[in-house]
C-alpha cells in the first residue's frame, strides 16, 4: 500500500508534528538583508506620516470646532439642517414625486366617488317622496293628525308634512313637562 499524501482537503485535523513543521519555515528566505532594511525604513517612515497626520488632522478638528462654536453652530443645529436638507432631497426625489401624484389622483377620485354617492343617495330620496306609496303615507300622517288636532281641541287645517312633524314633536314636547308634574304630585 502506498503511504497516503497529506492535502489541503484531509478530514483529519493537523497533528502537532504538523503544526511545529509549519512553525519552522522560514518565510523572510525569499527577501535579501538589502530588501528587509529598505522594506523596514519605508515601514518607519510611513508610521511617521502616519502619525504627523494624526496630529495634523487632530489639530483641524479642533480648529473646526472653534469655528463652528465661534459661529454659533451647535450639533442640535447640525442635526436640524440635516433633517431639512434630508426632507428637501426625499421631496425632490422622482419616487416621492411619482407617489404624491398617485396619492393626489386617488383621493381626488375617492372624493369623485363619495360625491357621486351622495348625489345617487339624494335622488333616491327624491325619487322616493315623489313615489305614490310615499305620497299614500303622507296622506295617512297629515289625515291622522289633523283628525288628533280636530279631537284634541287644535285647528282642524290640513299641512305640509313638515308642518304636521314639527306640530307633532311640539306636542309631545308639551306632554314630557305635565307628566313630570304629575309624578310629582303623586310622591
Amino acid at each position: 500500500m502506498e503511504p497516503r499524501q497529506q492535502g489541503f482537503l484531509d478530514k483529519e485535523p493537523l497533528k502537532e508534528v504538523d503544526e511545529d513543521m509549519v512553525s519552522e519555515v522560514d518565510l523572510n528566505n525569499t527577501v535579501t538583508e538589502e530588501e528587509r532594511e529598505e522594506m523596514e525604513n519605508e515601514l518607519t517612515k510611513l508610521e511617521e506620516e502616519i502619525t504627523t497626520l494624526k496630529q495634523v488632522l487632530a489639530s483641524k478638528e479642533k480648529r473646526h470646532s472653534e469655528l463652528k462654536h465661534k459661529l454659533g453652530i451647535t450639533p442640535l443645529c447640525e442635526l436640524r439642517q440635516n433633517f431639512t436638507k434630508s426632507w428637501y432631497d426625499m421631496q425632490t426625489s422622482t419616487a416621492y414625486k411619482k407617489t404624491s401624484e398617485t396619492l393626489s389622483t386617488a383621493g381626488q377620485r375617492t372624493s369623485a366617488a363619495f360625491s357621486n354617492l351622495g348625489n345617487a343617495i339624494s335622488r333616491k330620496f327624491g325619487d322616493m317622496r315623489n313615489s305614490p306609496s310615499f305620497k299614500s303615507f303622507e296622506e295617512k300622517v297629515e289625515s291622522t293628525v289633523s283628525n288628533i288636532k280636530s279631537k284634541v281641541g287644535g285647528t282642524g287645517g290640513t299641512g305640509s308634512f313638515e308642518e304636521v312633524l314639527s306640530s307633532a314633536a311640539q306636542a309631545s314636547s308639551q306632554d314630557t313637562p305635565t307628566n313630570n308634574v304629575t309624578e310629582n304630585s303623586e310622591r
